[in-house]
């Protein structure tokens, strides 16, 4: 099973959710791999491998130079692989322009999706944006997941991220689905967080999804584990936040199995 975390707006909680449910998983039992595919390489980060130590990277998996068990990291979480990411992967762009359209968008897949029956999830943090990257993510993904602050800018470019996701689902990956919108960094109480909930609820309706149900509560444990470089299962299992992407795991499984 092949999970992309996408939104192409920075900020809202893409890679913690990612990362957070990679591991999660992993204590249920299940094999994981987490593909960090965002040149920032935060995901990388958030399992407690420095960036500047990773020589080899999921770069060079998909431009073919290294097979996925060259460069595979057993990270410190139970059953929690990685593919890390590094700042070559910026450049993975302007190789893939040579490539013909049949080759471009189907790399990640190519390569990295060979390895899919070896692993019970495979979950990729994509980059902040709709670009080749991205698009390859989807192209090899059975669902992708969108996690989206309840503000205006994020309900205002969900209808371009629908329109990349229907176009890959179109030309790409015709079994590609939207899990459901996620909830993040998510205030209750105030007027204007109800109010672009109700706003998505109802773009999910034209995006054939659905908006979860559990929303990620605002949590400082989620900044403290970050700079802590572990993940909130470690740092805080009681925290809002924790409970929150536990509810959501449970959840997004139900999606997958048709609950």
């Amino acid at each position: 099973m092949i999970i992309a975390f996408a939104n192409q707006k920075g900020g809202v909680g893409k890679t913690t959710s990612a990362v957070n449910i990679a591991a999660t998983l992993g204590v249920f039992g299940k094999k994981v791999l987490l593909c960090d595919l965002d040149p920032q390489s935060n995901a990388t980060t958030g399992v407690g491998i420095d960036k500047r130590n990773v020589s080899v990277s999921i770069y060079d998996v998909i431009i073919g130079r290294c097979s996925v068990n060259e460069v595979k990291i057993k990270t410190e979480y139970e059953n929690l692989w990685i593919l890390p990411s590094n700042m070559n992967l910026a450049g993975a762009e302007i190789e893939f322009v040579e490539d013909s359209i049949s080759e471009r968008f189907f790399r990640f897949k190519n390569t990295v999706g060979a390895v899919e029956d070896e692993f019970d999830y495979i979950i990729i943090d994509c980059p902040p944006s709709l670009s080749i990257l991205t698009i390859n993510a989807f192209a090899a993904s059975d669902y992708v997941v969108i996690p989206s602050l309840a503000d205006v800018f994020s309900l205002q470019g969900m209808a371009q991220l629908n329109n990349t996701i229907q176009s890959v689902k179109k030309y790409c990956n015709p079994g590609l689905r939207i899990a459901g919108i996620l909830l993040t960094r998510f205030n209750q109480r105030t007027k204007l967080s109800g109010h672009i909930q109700k706003m998505l609820e109802n773009a999910t309706q034209s995006m054939d999804t659905k908006l979860f149900e559990t929303y990620i509560r605002n949590s400082i444990a989620v900044q403290e584990s970050q700079y802590q470089r572990e993940n909130l299962s470690v740092y805080d299992e009681k925290s809002n936040a924790m409970l929150d992407y536990m509810s959501f795991l449970n959840e997004l499984e139900g999606v997958i199995n048709g609950n």
